[in-house]
């Protein structure tokens, strides 16, 4: 071998060597925030300051009973995928983040779930939530929101109820004078009014707009002496007729 491609052979070597050392170091750098434990968590609610149906003592003794707990513990891989999963399971929780920053900091960021409808039954009572799921009932949970009473399933509370509900959330006129919602049956559903005003038989919650949009120019075109009679009831089930019960 000529001493030109010894000379090569010992700069490529050094090469390789150093390529290799590099590349050790670089791996050694990536794992190294694996290795390292976890120094703090913080939790990030961004709706709290509308509402606060959770405490950070309970998430960490969430987390704890899941031996998820990562403060003083390294994180393998797969640990904030299973930590997001444990937080988004809360039942107050709608949606959660969990990330690391570089120096070990771990944060979750949450949003809690927002109830439309309380639903009262003679066996439970619980919510209905903006995304139309059953949301269970706390005290913590002080949102005013329209109430249902009576004999309703689950199902039928996450359907037109909850469509009346989020409607009569946006209809100052009559969010202002329904109090609560009674279901007797599917055919017969009252509206129990504030200040002691007549109860409105609806009778089946579909056409409520229509209803009480009829309902509504009685009232406004009707004569005081009318209205000031001793109804018990408002009767508008049927189209074109309202009905005073005495």
């Amino acid at each position: 071998m000529s001493p030109l491609a010894q000379q090569i052979g010992r700069i490529t070597g050094v090469t390789v060597t150093a390529l290799l050392l590099v590349s050790a170091a670089v791996a050694g750098y990536m794992m190294t925030p694996r290795q390292r434990p976890c120094v703090s968590l913080d939790y990030i609610i961004t709706d709290a300051d509308e509402r606060l149906y959770i405490t950070e003592g309970e998430l960490n003794r969430l987390l704890l009973s899941k031996e998820l707990y990562p403060v003083g513990r390294a994180l393998p891989v797969g640990a904030l995928h299973r930590i997001e999963r444990a937080v988004t399971d809360h039942p107050m929780v709608r949606h959660a983040e969990c990330y690391c920053t570089p120096r070990q900091q771990m944060r979750i960021r949450l949003s809690q779930r927002v109830p439309v409808l309380r639903v009262e039954t003679p066996v439970e009572e619980y919510f209905i939530d903006a995304d139309r799921r059953v949301m269970p009932f706390r005290e913590t949970v002080r949102d005013t929101v329209l109430t249902v009473r009576g004999y309703v399933s689950p199902v039928e509370a996450a359907g037109e109820l909850t469509t009346f509900a989020l409607w009569l959330a946006d209809n100052p006129y009559w969010q202002r004078r329904v109090h609560h919602v009674y279901v007797q049956s599917h055919y017969r559903i009252y509206l129990y009014m504030r200040g002691g005003q007549p109860r409105v038989l609806l009778g089946t919650i579909s056409g409520y707009e229509r209803k009480l949009a009829k309902l509504r120019k009685f009232f406004d075109n009707s004569p005081e002496e009318i209205l000031r009679k001793p109804y018990q009831e408002w009767d508008i089930r049927f189209r074109g007729q309202v009905v005073g019960r005495l």
